[in-house]
């Protein structure tokens, strides 16, 4: 247990950015995540104030997340990047409400951060994905429907499982997302897509829903999807049609932008369609495989053609 100090400190951290508006209900969990294991750290050193915090500590700290084993391995820079960012804002917090006059973590610079090419799935693992659903199964008309729908919009999990029946316009073949920061786009949807949603809301959801409440895609006792139920079903489809990789509902996100831009999408436009801020943080799909680079390089150079 930590001080009661220390529990009414990150309350008032948490109660202020959330009345500020300034992250999403993830945010808050993951400040509460960084700080409270940070707290955990200073128990076990013995250290009950905050204030007695000084930079050598801060480095034992740091010292014990590149140790520190995560989900799949070792933290990644990432990670620790991100741990650290949290304790930097809470301790402004601190230092602008509370009183307490320094931060150690101020001056502490962040792992540098390579610039990682996104996971994602070739086109052919991704139809051998989508194919592979029982068309006769409930559950597996419901996943084949909610998995096209994410690669056809590029839609973020979170986006999907709040998806509500008012954001699809079928005639027209768009979907209006409500994203990050409650920001709008709108994005097209190929035909299958809609066949495949529509097909699941009168086959399968019309037997589920009991009570009406406006969300597409439901488990089968009639309530929303979770996030971690469309990570397992993924996981789950993936496993069956034997795709030998760990994969994740952000990777048919990635799918969609690197699939565009292979095929001439322009690169503001995939950035509209992603509700990405800055165009910079799209350029990180603008990866080839090196066939196409092979390919088009010898179909261009003037020396490879002789």
């Amino acid at each position: 247990m930590y001080p009661s100090v220390f529990e009414n400190y990150l309350d008032r951290f948490l109660d202020y950015n959330q009345a500020m508006n300034t992250g999403s209900i993830h945010t808050l969990d993951a400040y509460r995540r960084d700080i409270c294991e940070y707290f955990d750290f200073l128990m076990a050193e013995g250290i009950e104030s905050l204030e007695d915090v000084d930079r050598k500590i801060v480095m034992n700290f740091i010292s014990s997340l590149r140790m520190k084993d995560g989900q799949y391995g070792t933290l990644k820079n990432s990670t620790i990047a991100r741990k650290l960012s949290s304790l930097r804002s809470f301790y402004r917090y601190l230092n602008e409400y509370i009183g307490i006059k320094t931060n150690p973590f101020l001056y502490m610079k962040s792992p540098k951060q390579g610039r990682r090419i996104p996971e994602f799935l070739f086109l052919d693992e991704m139809e051998l994905f989508l194919n592979s659903f029982d068309e006769h199964d409930d559950a597996a008309i419901r996943d084949r429907a909610m998995f096209e729908i994410m690669y056809a919009c590029g839609l973020r999990v979170s986006e999907v499982v709040n998806l509500r029946f008012d954001d699809i316009d079928f005639n027209d073949q768009i979907l209006r997302i409500l994203g990050k920061g409650d920001k709008e786009r709108i994005v097209p949807f190929y035909k299958q897509a809609g066949d495949q949603i529509q097909y699941y809301v009168g086959h399968v959801r019309s037997k589920w829903v009991i009570k009406e409440h406006g969300f597409v895609f439901v488990n089968q006792r009639g309530a929303k999807m979770t996030t971690r139920g469309v990570q397992y079903r993924m996981q789950q489809q993936a496993n069956q049609c034997d795709l030998h990789i760990h994969i994740h509902p952000h990777m048919f996100r990635h799918s969609f932008a690197t699939h565009l831009l292979d095929n001439g999408a322009d690169l503001r436009l995939v950035q509209e369609l992603l509700g990405h801020a800055s165009l910079s943080t799209t350029q990180i799909y603008v990866h080839v495989s090196k066939e196409r680079l092979k390919n088009a390089y010898f179909a261009a150079h003037p020396r490879a053609k002789k």
